[in-house]
């Protein structure tokens, strides 16, 4: 009935996009290894323990990607039948790139395309949830409004997160000239009239590092990893790391009281401007 496709951007050349949030330059091979890492720690092992595994994961790398690198990234992909690769010229070619694929690939009435990037990570039941949204419509995005937030330097604090219109946001549509979740960032989503939130579970994890572009950690509440950890697979390194490291929520209270408080205005300004029609709706 339908074909799913979770899609992810790694290390694509973008003019718009040069240095992370520190002022270092991007896509250098220092941030490559960087990512290699993230990626090999988070986003590889949560996606490869979808207890759901009928979809197939897109990751686009530039064709400037050192060889070095390439063996690496067909190394840890190579085990898993559900990952394609391809190397790109570029984030121009990145939206082209991924719909001349999928309507190659795709012979099913319908699509299901969802996002992640590539330093985050997912809940072993995300997949699922997505394709149980699934009622054959034509065209309905899914975003799942709660999540996790982590950050793992300089100190390792986990805690809850609402986001609404996130990055990792899915779209339902029609096979017939599909435009994909890809078709505009995740933030314009707001603008959409056709959607539905999932507001049950908390099913993403966002990571929070050094060389971010733009996000800061803005986790609140008392969150247990041992108790996390079933369900969002991480490196067997990093597991041990979190297990040994995460503070305890009474180390950072106060901050945990602050976010909670900004998470929360955020959210509620988001919802209340779509309600009163500040976004004009699709």
């Amino acid at each position: 009935m339908f074909s799913h496709y979770l899609i992810t951007r790694f290390n694509l050349r973008n003019p718009k996009w040069d240095v992370t949030k520190n002022n270092e330059a991007l896509l250098t091979e220092q941030w490559m290894e960087h990512r290699i890492e993230l990626f090999s720690d988070f986003c590889l092992p949560s996606v490869t323990a979808q207890s759901n595994r009928n979809f197939k994961w897109l990751i686009y790398f530039d064709v400037t990607t050192p060889q070095r690198f390439i063996d690496q990234i067909n190394q840890l992909t190579a085990p898993h039948d559900n990952i394609r690769t391809f190397f790109i010229d570029g984030m121009p070619s990145f939206y082209p790139e991924v719909k001349k694929f999928i309507s190659q690939d795709a012979q099913t009435p319908y699509l299901i395309t969802s996002r992640i990037d590539n330093d985050d990570c997912i809940h072993r039941e995300f997949i699922d949830e997505v394709q149980k949204q699934f009622k054959s419509q034509d065209y309905r995005a899914i975003d799942v409004l709660k999540g996790y937030t982590l950050q793992f330097k300089p100190a390792v604090i986990l805690g809850k997160k609402e986001h609404i219109f996130n990055p990792f946001i899915s779209l339902i549509e029609k096979n017939d000239d599909p435009t994909t979740v890809w078709m505009s960032d995740h933030n314009m989503w707001k603008k959409e009239s056709r959607i539905t939130q999932i507001t049950h579970r908390r099913l993403w994890m966002s990571i929070i590092h050094d060389k971010n572009k733009v996000n800061e950690f803005d986790g609140y509440g008392d969150v247990n990893w041992d108790k996390l950890r079933a369900d969002f697979k991480v490196s067997e390194k990093m597991d041990a790391r979190l297990l040994a490291e995460a503070l305890p929520q009474s180390k950072w209270r106060w901050l945990s009281f602050k976010n909670r408080l900004y998470v929360k205005m955020v959210l509620f300004s988001k919802q209340f401007k779509r309600a009163i029609g500040i976004y004009k709706l699709k």
